[in-house]
């Protein structure tokens, strides 16, 4: 089972990630450019995207996106280390419901350095191990990114990997990598947003459940 970070895991605006991403613009591209943002996009589309609107060019957009994914993990950690996270919400039951699943791992936009920080202040860094999942920064669309964490888990099959998300693009990305995916409304998408879902959730108290009925299915 793979695991969504911002709005699955995380119910907190994180400024600091914004922060550390306006840092890293400038520096490697000399601008801060914010595009229309798509929620469940990996970081490296979303500027991508923010850096076309601002009229630069795919090849040099393509030169700089590398040392951007290092230039903002650089500012991200030095940033947070300072940061008051007291009020980040974790979502309701998550502990628990990532514990009881035998097989799981974080499929995230964030690039992995961000992803296991936020992990880390949320207190659930230790059910998400090094070297499995996928991240931003490690592959640019979603689809790929399903397709890099049933590498990393030994060829898990498709049809047997379930992807936990908040937006529609989390549950299309599922879909089109093969996949099953479980919405879950704790982020800004209500359920008939989410009906493309295999199995909709209000919250992760309920994903053994949902999982449950994804295999009665099967």
């Amino acid at each position: 089972m793979l695991f969504d970070v911002d709005g699955t895991l995380l119910l907190t605006h994180d400024e600091v990630y914004v922060e550390a991403s306006r840092l890293a613009l400038e520096a490697v591209y000399g601008t801060y450019a914010d595009g229309p943002d798509i929620p469940g996009d990996t970081a490296t589309a979303h500027i991508r995207r923010s850096l076309r609107a601002a009229g630069l060019s795919e090849t040099k957009i393509d030169a700089g996106l590398p040392r951007w994914c290092e230039t903002f993990s650089e500012q991200y950690l030095r940033l947070l280390a300072s940061a008051d996270t007291s009020h980040w919400e974790i979502a309701p039951h998550a502990a628990g419901a990532v514990a009881a699943v035998e097989r799981h791992a974080l499929l995230t936009g964030n690039p992995p350095a961000v992803a296991h920080a936020r992990m880390e202040r949320l207190g659930l860094d230790e059910l998400f191990p090094r070297g499995q999942g996928a991240f931003g920064c490690e592959r640019e669309g979603r689809v790929e990114l399903f397709e890099l964490a049933r590498k990393r888990a030994g060829d898990w099959p498709a049809e047997r990997t379930v992807g936990v998300g908040d937006t529609p693009l989390d549950v299309s990305g599922a879909h089109t990598a093969g996949c099953r995916s479980i919405g879950v409304t704790t982020g800004s998408y209500g359920p008939d947003a989410l009906n493309d879902a295999d199995v909709v959730i209000p919250d992760l108290g309920e994903l053994e459940a949902a999982l449950g009925a994804l295999n009665e299915r099967a």
